[in-house]
């Protein structure tokens, strides 16, 4: 057998031998996360599910790793809802830049916040109760980014509902913040979408950008505003004028 066919055949076999990919142990070493978030990742759709072999055997696509590393970058540096991570990821994987992306994510959002607390220990910390709770969730004036998380944002509005409530206050009496802000943000959607229409993914996303600072600069300005001409026109505090 010449060197060449003896060579050609070393080939074949160690073609049809090679790994579909890299095991759990080698992505682990080459994003430097622990089993227990890749696995998570896996679970919650942000990482393709790897091929399986056998039931203990599974090999996960090499894209993974900079997939991995992108996705704790985010939740590390930014507070993005995890949808708002897939939709970045796919934009990656399609080609497209997505620093604008994750810019825009950023000032929506937020910064990552540390100690999310369990509904056990939100109601232990605001005060509230469990049925208040579902009350105030119910009619939208309680809104956790995620469902039984409460960062430190919803525990101060969680106990300010708990004090309203020993004064008698509801939120039956407090709903028209959730009809007129949806009403506000719906226009503010639709404004944005009739002006970024035309426009490519990252020129799209850093207009959207700008108009989210504009959007937060106007609610702050107009409805404080309103409120400090409707006071400063009132003759007291029991004048009627003040509600018209």
């Amino acid at each position: 057998m010449s060197t060449n066919t003896k060579s050609q055949e070393q080939k074949k076999t160690a073609g049809d031998t090679a790994p579909l990919g890299l095991r759990m142990n080698q992505l682990m070493a080459a994003t430097g996360l622990p089993k227990s978030t890749l696995l998570y990742y896996v679970e919650q759709g942000l990482l393709p599910q790897p091929v399986k072999t056998s039931p203990n055997m599974a090999y996960y696509d090499e894209a993974c790793v900079e997939r991995a590393r992108l996705i704790k970058r985010i939740q590390t540096q930014h507070r993005l809802p995890l949808s708002k991570i897939r939709t970045i990821l796919d934009a990656q994987a399609q080609g497209q830049d997505t620093e604008a992306l994750i810019a825009l994510g950023h000032e929506v959002f937020g910064h990552q916040q540390e100690n999310l607390l369990n509904k056990q220990e939100f109601l232990r910390q605001s005060g509230l109760s469990r049925r208040a709770l579902e009350k105030f969730q119910d009619a939208g004036l309680l809104l956790p980014l995620e469902p039984g998380r409460y960062d430190q944002q919803d525990l101060a509005m969680g106990r300010m509902f708990a004090t309203a409530q020993g004064r008698g206050v509801g939120p039956e009496d407090l709903s028209f913040y959730h009809r007129l802000g949806s009403e506000i943000v719906d226009q503010e959607m639709a404004l944005r979408a009739r002006i970024t229409k035309d426009l490519p993914p990252a020129a799209d996303a850093e207009l959207t950008l700008t108009l989210t600072q504009g959007a937060r600069a106007m609610r702050g300005y107009v409805i404080d505003r309103l409120f400090q001409l409707r006071v400063a026109g009132a003759r007291h505090l029991k004048d009627e004028e003040m509600l018209s």
